[in-house]
């Protein structure tokens, strides 16, 4: 029954919350000004041998307000492409870890 209308005022809805094919990573690197690099991991599949292989993707973020600082849990959501290389944009930040990273940083330091 394709064309329907959803309800009795004859409006058709639509999905009313959540971006399509948004992503959860964790921030590498802020050194550049509103543009972050989020690595997003995940599993796949080996064809012939079928173990479980982990594989990573890093997607070059755009953050107007340079919220998300290294370490933190962030999603992001496909945007129209802002230059070159990125053509992501941050959504949220999930998980604040940047005191967690920053801490971790300066005891590779000391070793």
């Amino acid at each position: 029954m394709a064309g329907k209308a959803d309800n009795k005022s004859g409006v058709k809805t639509t999905k009313p919350e959540g971006l399509t094919g948004t992503q959860i990573g964790v921030v590498d690197s802020d050194k550049r000004s509103k543009t972050r690099r989020v690595v997003v991991s995940y599993q796949s599949k080996h064809p012939k041998y079928g173990k479980y292989i982990g594989q990573r993707t890093i997607l070059q973020v755009h953050d107007e307000g340079n919220v998300s600082k290294r370490g933190d849990v962030v999603e992001v959501a496909p945007c129209r492409p802002l230059s070159r290389t990125k053509s992501w944009s941050l959504v949220r930040v999930v998980e604040q870890r940047s005191a967690q990273a920053a801490a971790i940083a300066s005891a590779k330091e000391i070793v």
